[in-house]
């Protein structure tokens, strides 16, 4: 008879490091507790080109919220002619005296020809004012194409087919030739032909012309995910619980829908800040003596075979902020969707 293997006849002994080595649950935390927006911050940090892009554009946005508090601190203002009070800024074909644009301790980016006005003031307000129009009208854009293209995919039918009959006719619009050609048609709805048009109506003006002919993108992409969207469990659950349409629409389609809207959000913001500089370059936007990114490049180009300083802070500055927001919705976009690659 064998004697039975310590194996099966001894007792384990149980010691404190063999319980420190035993299999415990993990303590670290997963992103099985997360929720969506959490995960895609996270991914969004780790992103350095989208990081630095956003700093970029924050940077951009409080110089225009707090422009005239620096103008303020700087001691001059866009519209005054400081070579009407002193010629000697002036040389005699009236063009800066001093070298690359006037640039000086007192004018930090010079001073505009022929009239003698500080560029960086003009330059703070430009900003401003170029940024608040394309904000007001990417806002416009993004309610109104919400709400069409959310109304027209839940409710489906002839109404569907009438909203996605006018996007289409709005989407072959060549919109840059309609832009010019309206805006004349929207002034003269408010103003007699002999009258000068108010600075105030012609942002009115920018910003209802650009959303009438932007929304449409956006309300066509809603309404094919609300398609989707509406056979689904949850709305079924809804509807049997006697929900109305607008209670479905706000309480079960929309959160499903963010990330779509603020990706297009970012991707219109930065398309109507050249969309609007463009209309003021061609003289039917915003007009001197209004401070704006178009304004000044027009300026700038009837200057720049003599000097290019007086081109070179409008564009670049403008070039830097497009820039910086398409990088910050391409990291939105993988963020939010972390399929998609770039």
């Amino acid at each position: 008879m064998t004697p039975p293997t310590p194996s099966a006849a001894a007792p384990l002994e149980v010691t404190d490091e063999s319980v420190a080595k035993s299999p415990t649950p993990s303590t670290h935390k997963g992103s099985e507790g997360r929720s969506p927006g959490r995960l895609a911050w996270n991914r969004f940090k780790r992103d350095r080109t989208g990081v630095m892009s956003a700093c970029i554009v924050g940077f951009f946005f409080v110089i225009a919220v707090a422009a005239p508090l620096i103008a303020k601190l700087y001691g001059k203002d866009p519209y005054t002619t400081y070579a009407s009070q002193r010629p000697e800024l002036l040389n005699p074909f009236a063009y800066p005296s001093g070298p690359n644009g006037g640039m000086s301790s007192e004018f930090w980016f010079g001073i505009e020809p022929q009239l003698g006005r500080d560029v960086f003031t003009f330059l703070l307000y430009a900003i401003r004012n170029s940024l608040g129009i394309a904000l007001a009208a990417t806002v416009l854009t993004v309610v109104v194409g919400v709400v069409i293209g959310t109304t027209a995919g839940y409710l489906g039918g002839k109404t569907d087919y009438l909203v996605g009959r006018v996007i289409d006719i709005l989407l072959s619009f060549p919109s840059t030739l309609f832009f010019i050609a309206f805006m004349p048609v929207v002034f003269g709805l408010f103003v007699a032909p002999d009258e000068e048009i108010p600075t105030w109506l012609r942002a009115t003006a920018l910003i209802i012309v650009l959303s009438a002919f932007g929304w449409a993108s956006i309300a066509r992409l809603l309404r094919g995910q609300v398609l989707g969207l509406r056979e689904r469990e949850f709305v079924e659950a809804a509807k049997v619980t006697g929900a109305s349409p607008g209670r479905i629409v706000f309480k079960e389609l929309l959160p499903n829908l963010w990330t779509p809207i603020i990706i297009q959000t970012t991707l219109m913001l930065p398309a109507y800040v050249t969309a609007e500089a463009g209309l003021a370059f061609l003289g039917v936007g915003m007009i001197d003596p209004t401070p704006d990114w178009g304004v000044m490049i027009a300026r700038g180009a009837s200057f720049y075979t003599e000097d290019l300083t007086f081109m070179l802070f409008p564009g670049l500055s403008m070039v830097i902020f497009v820039l910086a927001f398409n990088l910050l919705g391409d990291s939105v976009r993988d963020a939010l969707d972390p399929k998609s690659k770039r």
